[in-house]
């Protein structure tokens, strides 16, 4: 399966092409600014790659949100312009789940083993002052199959962090912590079950990943948006928007 993936839900703006596991060619851009104008520009560079190695676009994997407002819409407006082009479904999957799945490697190579078959995780994006957008995912390592799964154990909310968070999980189990919004709840969250990981951004190649790698189960967490319905499509923004005041002289 080959897969354009797209993700600018944070200050990161990335796209990849996938096929069947392997990332063809990527993109992304960490520096937080102009989203609009790159995210076309990458796109249009990954269906040159596809072009010159022959291969069929069968899909577009986007970051769906939660997450900056203004990156959701970018993506998802030209996720929906290029599934309509191109003819393809959209594939649609929780920007948190993708943060997940990045820090998926990290979490393996500390913690899986024979004895330790499933581990937490608590994806965070920062929602400004101590709220974060959250959800809880259990990890687990089939000892039949060999192929892992996330399982939602707490839903997506927003939430106030204090001291307390987490505490009936944390009382029972390790909790990896990862993504823009931990940063921020290290110095409140003193459990000593809670595990904190660094640097795990959401990207357009672990969308892709998620959607179509066969050695993930994570068929729950993926919608599939096709034909007409795609023109409804919305991202999940979580919270309504508000619009700030303007600063800029002369408008109110």
């Amino acid at each position: 399966m080959t897969l354009i993936g797209l993700d600018s839900s944070t200050e990161v703006c990335s796209a990849a092409l996938v096929q069947d596991g392997k990332v063809i060619a990527e993109r992304i851009n960490r520096s937080g600014s102009n989203h609009a104008a790159l995210l076309p520009t990458y796109v249009q560079e990954l269906q040159a790659e596809a072009r010159e190695r022959g291969l069929a676009i069968e899909g577009v994997a986007l970051s769906e949100g939660p997450g900056s407002y203004t990156g959701l819409r970018i993506a998802a407006s030209l996720t929906k312009g290029l599934c309509y082009g191109l003819d393809v479904p959209l594939y649609a999957v929780s920007t948190l789940a993708v943060i997940a799945y990045s820090a998926s490697e990290n979490i393996r190579t500390r913690i899986f083993t024979e004895e330790h078959g499933e581990i937490f995780v608590c994806p965070m994006i920062d929602a400004r002052r101590m709220e974060v957008y959250c959800e809880v995912y259990e990890m687990a390592e089939s000892r039949e199959s060999r192929a892992e799964s996330l399982k939602v154990v707490q839903a997506l909310e927003a939430k106030v962090i204090d001291e307390h968070s987490f505490e009936e999980l944390l009382d029972q189990h390790v909790v990896y912590f990862c993504g823009n919004g931990a940063k921020k709840c290290k110095d409140v969250i003193k459990h000593e079950n809670a595990r904190w990981i660094d640097g795990i951004v959401p990207t357009g190649a672990a969308a892709a990943h998620l959607v179509e790698s066969g050695k993930w189960k994570v068929e729950s967490l993926v919608r599939t948006i096709d034909g007409k319905e795609i023109a409804y499509f919305e991202p999940n923004y979580l919270k309504e928007f508000i619009a700030a005041p303007s600063h800029v002289k002369g408008l109110k």
